[in-house]
């Protein structure tokens, strides 16, 4: 059981759900991270060049007004003030086409083409407006640029013909500043949210794995034998399912250990109770017949009033013994009693005349009480004649000479059945225990009882799915009263 306390750290819940959760975070993070910055500076690009192709149009658009209004000079002079706003601001290249029928003027051409050493994809884009008659783009490294750059070109139309072309040159350094300045921000966030989710990802993982460790250690418990540990969790979901589970098996446990120390504890009462009740028998068996075997006695009468007492404790022990089969096969749970339709009337019937013998020796008169001829329950009949017989043989046995016992019989819900004597009585603190097994009073009537009757009487009850209760007062007498579903419930119930 120790080492099944001992858990690697690297094996804990705990660990590895931190672990896993920190790992999931992370991919996922650096992966939105990564995704995220190159769109953002895939859309800055795209945004810059937008801004680049909308300044061309509008240059191009100023420069056509120009050639058209003859107002060269105006333009002119909007290229250096353009020029002077800001140092970032494109370089505004001019570039007359030698293939129109009417080119735009030299004058307002600021760049030879044959005089300056141009990129490729500038020279593409020039010729590309020239020929397309529509804005073009390139964008790269270019080292007569001076670094990274944009290209954006947009054709100068006059009359419907491509009379030069506008291209704007623009480094990208301050694109570039503006983009790592985001990332950095980018990844400062990523860094913070990770840092906040890991400590979001401990509070999570405890609140996982202490309730399982709590289980664990409750479960450690109970296999040692302490059902009274219990998880005390208290959860909406599933974990606090399995802790509500666990509880229960603990509260089962204890009572099935309680349950199982009773059955040993009554199992030694037992036999304490069966060997304290055969000894005696046995013990006078075994004198007389010593004093037979010895020759001790010899006298016939004697020798015959020996033997007789022998066979009498004989019956006894057999009675016992009989006693004792029957209850043990009545608190048998797979003991079932074959039922069927009985007539509570008849048996009673049955019995006062079975009884009448004993009670006229104490001149006792057995009234029975009903208010109609037929009482029907579903039952064993030799069983419940026993079980009768018992109440009604103790009734007898314990109430006075002249005395009356009183059977009545009635339908209050359920059969109703009362058997009511006249005799001493039982102590209240008595009560609780005269169904128990061996349990005899210590009065002179009782002292050939087995203390079995009751218990018998209490078990064919049970299987008879009964209720007996017991209500006493010393010196006035004791009723015995018993609850059973009659048979037209059981009717009702087939017919559901």
């Amino acid at each position: 059981m120790q080492k099944m306390n001992k858990v690697k750290a690297k094996n804990r819940l705990f660990v590895k759900v931190y672990f896993n959760y920190a790992v999931m975070l992370t991919v996922f993070a650096v992966l939105i991270g990564i995704i995220f910055m190159k769109l953002y500076e895939t859309n800055t690009m795209n945004d810059y060049k937008d801004k680049l192709e909308k300044q061309a149009k509008s240059i191009s658009r100023r420069l056509q007004q120009a050639i058209i209004n003859d107002e060269e000079e105006s333009y002119l002079e909007y290229l250096v003030i353009l020029g002077e706003l800001d140092d970032e601001e494109p370089d505004v290249w001019t570039i007359s086409n030698p293939n129109a029928v009417k080119p735009m003027d030299k004058s307002l051409e600021n760049v030879v083409m044959d005089n300056i050493d141009l990129p490729e994809d500038a020279r593409e884009v020039i010729g590309g407006v020239f020929l397309q008659n529509q804005p073009m783009s390139r964008n790269g490294y270019y080292e007569q640029f001076g670094g990274v750059s944009v290209i954006v070109g947009e054709p100068i139309r006059v009359n419907g013909e491509v009379v030069g072309a506008v291209m704007l040159v623009s480094q990208i350094e301050g694109q570039n500043r503006i983009i790592k300045d985001s990332m950095s921000l980018i990844i400062l966030s990523i860094l913070v949210a990770l840092f906040i989710s890991f400590i979001i990802a401990i509070v999570f993982a405890k609140g996982l794995s202490n309730p399982i460790s709590k289980m664990r250690i409750t479960a450690l418990e109970l296999a040692n034998g302490k059902y009274q540990s219990k998880t005390d969790i208290n959860r909406q979901d599933e974990i606090g399912d399995l802790a509500r589970s666990i509880d229960i098996l603990a509260d089962e446990l204890a009572e099935n250990e309680i349950e199982r120390q009773n059955r040993d504890q009554m199992r030694i009462d037992f036999f304490a109770n069966v060997s304290h009740e055969l000894r005696t028998p046995i013990t006078v068996i075994r004198a007389y017949t010593e004093t037979l075997v010895d020759g001790v006695v010899t006298d016939p009468e004697k020798i015959a009033q020996y033997y007789d007492r022998m066979l009498k404790e004989c019956k006894g022990m057999e009675r016992l013994v009989g006693d004792l089969l029957l209850l043990s096969k009545m608190q048998n749970p797979d003991f079932i009693i074959e039922k069927e339709p009985v007539n509570v009337v008849q048996i009673f019937d049955n019995l006062i005349r079975s009884i009448s013998a004993i009670s006229s020796e104490k001149n006792i008169t057995v009234e029975m009480n009903r208010d109609r001829t037929c009482y029907m329950m579903m039952g064993d009949y030799d069983r419940l004649r026993q079980m009768f017989l018992i109440i009604l043989d103790n009734a007898i046995k314990f109430t006075p000479e002249n005395s009356s016992i009183h059977i009545n019989l009635s339908i209050q819900d359920k059969l109703r059945v009362s058997i009511r004597d006249e005799g001493i009585g039982i102590p209240e603190d008595d009560l609780k225990s005269i169904f128990n097994k061996f349990y005899k009073s210590k009065l002179k009537q009782n002292e050939k009882g087995s203390g079995l009757g009751l218990a018998i009487a209490r078990q064919i009850a049970i299987k008879h799915d009964g209720v007996i209760e017991v209500y006493s007062e010393v010196g006035v007498g004791t009723e015995f009263v018993f609850y059973f579903q009659c048979l037209e419930d059981y009717v009702g119930r087939l017919d559901i």
